[in-house]
């Protein structure tokens, strides 16, 4: 498998059409979901700017489990309804966070973020997990970055196993 060094795009939007495009031709043609997850998290870790933390949290157990990531070491377990993760899976709703210090019962892994977008995986109405990206850069997620993630999610839906993620 060749991948390129650097997804690029004259916009935001061209270059996350394009970072759509190499995540499903890498994920596509493997049944291992876990593998896939990590794939993921690291294309996005290397090719999204002014972040220091992306991965995934797996529902488990009734909370949040952390799965597949790039950055620093991150919290394990978060309870629903706790922190911005929490709540996104909570709400079934995206949370893009401008300042998370201003965010009540944040949940601070790493001290250097600032801001935040958390996305829910949900598939037939039941939540699996979320996406999280954080970022060390006050208000670095906007409109675009929720429409692209939260399409980005719907294309994992496509690919993922999450019955089989959530058991391990």
């Amino acid at each position: 498998m060749e991948y390129i060094d650097k997804i690029t795009g004259s916009t935001k939007d061209e270059f996350y059409n394009n970072l759509l495009l190499i995540i499903e031709g890498l994920i596509s043609g493997e049944e291992d979901s876990l593998a896939n997850l990590c794939n993921v998290a690291s294309v996005l870790y290397n090719n999204l700017d002014d972040i220091n933390w992306v991965g995934f949290y797996r529902m488990k157990n009734g909370e949040l489990l952390l799965g597949p990531f790039g950055g620093k070491p991150a919290c394990v377990r978060i309870k629903i309804g706790r922190g911005v993760c929490g709540s996104a899976a909570r709400d079934k709703r995206t949370y893009v966070v401008a300042n998370v210090h201003e965010f009540e019962g944040h949940i601070a892994c790493d001290s250097a973020s600032n801001s935040e977008i958390v996305v829910p995986i949900i598939k037939d109405d039941v939540v699996f997990g979320v996406l999280d990206i954080d970022s060390p850069i006050f208000n670095r997620f906007d409109e675009t970055d929720r429409i692209y993630l939260e399409k980005l999610v719907e294309k994992l839906n496509q690919y993922i196993k999450w019955e089989d993620i959530s058991r391990i």
